[in-house]
């Protein structure tokens, strides 16, 4: 499990760090959170679904199947055309801390290496590209805020629902069942009243039409376990899966414009 370290400049001032070389992380990720922000990336490459936690629930893109995130290359490269935003911002993060946010680096990223980069400038201040990270996890941060607000104003309608998944894998197989994922009920949706509908207006629509549309890439990932079935042998992944099952690109920077 990943240990996080606080920044300061005290204690960090001379501190060198690794940036974040690919997606190694995430190799056992089975969900990646999503934001309201990015509905319109996600769309085309994901289904999307909720996990409960607690009381409440949180949007995610289904990353895998029970053995591995199907969406990593063995050498960490993504294997699709859109990062969800919640990984890109690795090796950092924001955390409460004492009734405030501070930014965090991955404890195994740190070291004294005179390769690596310097989390502090000359001055004092965060170097420039660790300075552009704690900026795109600060709107992260206020989209994560709105795109819980309109999950709740979903729950609170009643329209989120266990979502009993189960995927096939050939004549000769049982199907695969997904456990803990839930999904928007279109029965329950299409059943509330004028008024509960009109307060959903807006963001929760939108999310819960994203994830109700988003089922239909259920089928992708098994053709993304497929393919990486047949070739992990010999380890000649296509880079990008995308560009085999839809011809598509990458985007991994830390751009937070999802409309461009």
């Amino acid at each position: 499990m990943t240990q996080w370290i606080a920044l300061s400049k005290t204690g960090h001032a001379d501190t060198l760090y690794w940036p974040r070389d690919g997606y190694h992380f995430a190799s056992d990720q089975q969900v990646v959170p999503v934001l309201l922000a990015e509905l319109g990336k996600l769309l085309p490459h994901y289904a999307l679904g909720f996990v409960k936690e607690g009381e409440r629930y949180q949007p995610v893109a289904i990353t895998g199947l029970g053995q591995g995130n199907l969406y990593l290359h063995p050498e960490g490269k993504w294997l699709g055309n859109y990062v969800p935003a919640a990984l890109r911002g690795y090796p950092f993060r924001l955390a409460q801390q004492e009734d405030q946010t501070v930014l965090c680096v991955a404890q195994d990223h740190l070291t004294d290496d005179d390769a690596a980069k310097p989390l502090f400038d000359n001055d004092g201040n965060l170097a420039k590209t660790v300075s552009d990270t704690l900026e795109f996890l600060k709107q992260c941060e206020q989209s994560r805020q709105v795109t819980n607000a309109c999950v709740q104003k979903l729950a609170d309608a009643g329209v989120i629902e266990e979502w009993p998944l189960q995927i096939g894998r050939g004549d000769d197989q049982q199907p695969l069942k997904v456990n803990g994922l839930h999904r928007i009920s279109e029965q329950a949706l299409n059943a509330l009243d004028a008024e509960t509908l009109h307060g959903l207006r807006g963001g929760p629509l939108s999310l819960a039409y994203a994830q109700m549309l988003s089922t239909h890439q259920v089928s992708e990932l098994t053709k993304r376990a497929e393919l990486l079935a047949k070739v992990s042998d010999t380890h000649e992944v296509p880079e990008n899966l995308d560009s085999v099952l839809d011809g598509m690109g990458d985007d991994d920077d830390l751009t937070f414009d999802f409309d461009s």
